[in-house]
């Protein structure tokens, strides 16, 4: 596993400012994707936390971060986020449509000050439709898109990805293309954007070759009947002797022989592609596995083209050898986490700070940031009107209490 170090710049995105209206889910994810692509990310943390229930020491999502305290809702609580957006190139927020307006920090106050800033909004439902102002979680909204109705055996519910799919995969991921994207025009003509991230948009857009399978007549609409789904009896998992799991992948024939070879099944090398010879491959297949231990049919599959691989826990993970070999895995601040993803030749990244605590970021964001003056008596700001106060604005106490009366979307 590699140590991660936290001298000099990393990634190709040094020099990026973003700011991150704190949330939870895809929004936190989103910009740590950012932070570790070397953006500078300040999170505007609100007094009282998110309400997620983590130890912020523990949030790995806020790594690569700092942090500063704003309570939206103090008279001089909006001022303080639009100096903050008036520097940035990029700002992130996870609020249901037009609360971040109510509270005064909307794209339109936003573009007033910073022409140039893409303004990046996460939402599950989108800004408009008639769900729009409805909450939600992920698993909602994979279920309207007929991606979670994908998932899972025939005769089932369908089987829950955790929180993967939707807010992760269909939001986090879709939103920083989408910023990225935008701050690329906004370097090239002068002129921000809105980015309308929607969870249901991006899980959709997901499923297109699915979609193209479908209306070509080779995809079934229901579970467990498909190529891809569990269906084919040489591509999903199988329970071994020892109550572990081997996932199978063998789908081109020149792997499918290799398969059926190790697994000593040599006369059903012919039933790849008879649907009517499925039912019995499934059969031999699983009682075989059922024959050895994961560790032995780990062995056994070492070094072919038969992919196949076992099926490891999230503390076991770290450890296989490939993963190991390729620091895949980190270690910071005494937490064992995924490394920063994708690659980069010429600007490599890193794990450059622990997870950012509420607050910590403060004094150092101002400095770096050219912000207003920094006075040290640690009162409550007025109303943050003279830009001479901005510290002073940083909420000390609890203001508000991170759920729905802040009008998050809920991811």
């Amino acid at each position: 596993m590699a140590t991660a170090e936290a001298a000099g710049p990393h990634g190709p995105l040094t020099g990026v400012r973003v700011v991150e209206l704190a949330g939870i889910g895809p929004g936190p994810f989103a910009a740590m994707l950012l932070a570790d692509l070397g953006a500078d990310v300040v999170r505007v943390d609100r007094p009282g936390g998110t309400g997620l229930g983590i130890d912020p020491a523990h949030d790995i999502t806020n790594r690569n971060k700092r942090s500063v305290v704003v309570d939206l809702k103090s008279p001089g609580g909006p001022a303080r986020v639009l100096d903050l957006a008036a520097r940035a190139d990029i700002l992130i927020e996870g609020y249901r449509p037009g609360v971040a307006e109510r509270l005064g920090v909307g794209p339109g106050a936003c573009h007033a000050r910073n022409p140039r800033l893409v303004y990046g909004r996460m939402t599950g439902w989108g800004q408009d439709g008639p769900l729009a102002p409805r909450a939600g979680h992920d698993i909602a909204y994979i279920a309207v898109t007929g991606t979670l109705g994908m998932i899972g055996e025939p005769d089932a519910p369908p089987a829950v990805p955790a929180n993967l799919l939707g807010d992760y995969a269909g939001g986090s991921l879709y939103l920083v293309v989408g910023v990225l994207a935008a701050l690329h025009h906004a370097r090239a003509t002068g002129t921000g954007q809105v980015v309308d991230a929607a969870i249901v948009d991006g899980t959709t857009h997901l499923s297109a070759m699915i979609h193209g399978m479908l209306a070509g007549g080779v995809w079934q609409d229901r579970r467990g009947a498909n190529l891809l789904d569990g269906g084919c009896p040489y591509y999903g998992t199988y329970e071994t002797a020892d109550g572990r799991y081997m996932a199978v992948g063998a789908l081109e024939q020149r792997f499918y022989d290799e398969f059926t070879g190790l697994l000593g099944l040599a006369e059903h090398a012919g039933a790849r592609t008879d649907h009517t010879r499925w039912g019995e491959l499934r059969e031999a297949v699983a009682a075989r596995f059922k024959s050895r231990t994961q560790r032995e049919w780990t062995a056994v599959f070492e070094g072919s083209d038969a992919c196949v691989a076992p099926v490891l826990s999230l503390r076991e993970a770290p450890h296989h050898p490939h993963l190991a070999a390729r620091g895949t895995f980190t270690e910071h601040s005494g937490l064992t986490q995924p490394a920063p993803a994708p690659r980069f030749s010429a600007t490599p990244t890193a794990v450059r700070t622990g997870p950012a605590r509420p607050g910590d970021g403060t004094a150092a964001v101002a400095r770096d940031w050219d912000l207003p003056a920094l006075p040290e008596d640690g009162k409550d700001g007025k109303d943050g009107k003279d830009g001479n106060d901005w510290k002073d604005g940083m909420a000390r106490t609890a203001g508000t209490d991170g759920k729905a009366d802040d009008g998050e979307d809920g991811s």
